[in-house]
């Protein structure tokens, strides 16, 4: 048996080994920009990218870290690449197009997506990479802005074994919860399951706190109630308050769950699942947008009904 101090060094001499990876990330949006922060505070040397090199400079500074002007250059010589863009196509052009992050891997690289995408263009960016020598995970992240600002995230991963458990201490300086799903795509997938999720749920209590308040209840004492049963839920913690005030301006956006939701729908059709509440709640969402509400937070499922309530 080890003793402490045999452990102690062990995990020290762990932590110096996997401190030397150089490290860039691609995509400094509201949760990319905190990440790769959480990274270079972490100890590795990071070089990022963003499309807006105003936003790569301004990390730079923040941070200590360095920046390219284009994906290629920010992924030369890098160990590991993390990305996190928009969407499939945004991803396709950072990792495939003209300037884009293959043009600069080196053999052996690791490149972890934790962009909110298809499982299809998981599974096109893994082929590609391993025709150049290289592995991928797709590693799509819930907990919003404020998981990746405290490093709360939870990571959904898709890809091989040896291959996570080699970056799984990188991507823990992240997140709260890392786990490994199955292969390239499941990620994805799981992610998928997430928003589905989540979207009832908000649909739920939109209507529920719609009902108190026409039914003359007092929404939070409701709330207060409720949430030590079986009602409860993240969202009813953390949204009721917020919605109750008709306040929308705290979290992930309508646009965005539309587009996530577009993915679960479009994967629903390949695989025959039946997602009849997905696809209502999807047509509400776009019933916020056309109140004018794309970006405000999903948890304006609420104003769409007293927009219904008023008309």
């Amino acid at each position: 048996m080890h003793s402490v101090n045999e452990y102690t060094r062990c995990q020290s001499d762990r932590w110096k080994e996997e401190s030397m990876k150089k490290i860039s990330f691609i995509g400094l949006g509201v949760m990319g920009y905190p990440m790769a922060g959480h990274l270079k505070q972490a100890g590795y040397p990071v070089t990022v990218y963003n499309r807006t090199t105003a936003k790569a400079e301004q990390w730079a500074k923040e941070f200590g870290g360095e920046f390219a002007l284009t994906p290629a250059l920010a992924a030369a010589e890098a160990d590991i690449v993390f990305s996190c863009v928009g969407n499939d196509d945004d991803l396709r052009q950072v990792m495939m197009g003209t300037e884009g992050v293959i043009h600069g891997l080196k053999a052996g690289a690791v490149v972890v997506d934790h962009t909110t995408a298809s499982a299809e263009v998981a599974r096109e960016l893994d082929a590609e990479l391993e025709k150049r020598g290289c592995q991928f995970l797709d590693a799509p992240v819930s907990g919003g802005q404020q998981g990746a600002i405290n490093a709360a995230l939870t990571v959904m991963v898709g890809g091989d074994d040896s291959v996570f458990q080699s970056i799984k201490p990188v991507i823990d300086t992240m997140a709260r919860s890392v786990q490994l799903m199955g292969p390239v795509g499941s990620g994805q997938l799981c992610k998928m399951v997430n928003q589905v999720c989540i979207a009832g749920l908000v649909q739920g209590l939109a209507e529920g706190l719609h009902f108190a308040e026409l039914a003359g209840l007092d929404g939070k004492k409701v709330v207060d109630v409720i949430s030590k049963g079986a009602a409860q839920s993240w969202q009813m913690d953390n949204r009721h308050e917020t919605m109750l005030a008709g306040e929308y301006e705290h979290g992930f956006a309508v646009d965005w769950m539309r587009k996530d939701l577009a993915i679960v729908l479009d994967e629903a059709r390949k695989n025959g699942a039946s997602l009849p509440v997905t696809a209502l709640v999807d047509q509400f969402y776009g019933d916020v947008q056309a109140l004018g509400g794309n970006r405000w937070d999903t948890s304006s499922l609420l104003a769409r009904l007293k927009a219904r309530e008023k008309s």
